[in-house]
């Protein structure tokens, strides 16, 4: 343990720099992840109304129908609304704390392994946190 920090005070300014990504990377994914934040806020705003009825004037609620199946039809289609925008409320809560990483300059660095998650990851994934092997790795010790 006293080697390794040995060794983390003769490291040189530039190798320490390593293990986070430049100011300029970071603001590359930034514009990556504000436009996808951007894209799946419309995406729930739609998915919400879908489920909500909110843009609905018509008279379909007030008049008495016995349309049993378009009826169960409409609420599955509901649910299944419901349930894709909460998916997408937590894909923007990811995209939110990304870019709090990197306002932290934390962002890229694998929570398991302490190194950085290749750039064609994040470009492709901006909300991951965990690198490619790491990943992996979880989903072969949990089944």
């Amino acid at each position: 343990m006293v080697d390794h920090f040995k060794n983390l005070r003769t490291m040189k300014k530039e190798d320490v720099l390593k293990t986070r990504y430049s100011d300029e990377e970071l603001e590359e994914f930034k514009e990556i992840i504000i436009v996808k934040l951007g894209k799946a806020r419309n995406d729930l705003k739609m998915l919400t109304e879908a489920y909500t009825n909110s843009d609905e004037h018509g008279t379909n609620d007030t008049s008495p129908t016995f349309k049993v199946l378009e009826e169960g039809y409409s609420v599955l289609s509901k649910e299944e609304n419901s349930r894709l925008a909460s998916r997408q409320q937590k894909f923007i809560n990811s995209l939110e704390n990304a870019l709090i990483r990197i306002e932290n300059k934390t962002y890229g660095i694998c929570r398991a392994t302490g190194k950085l998650i290749s750039k064609e990851r994040l470009r492709s994934v901006p909300h991951a946190t965990l690198s490619i092997d790491a990943k992996l790795n979880q989903n072969i010790i949990r089944p």
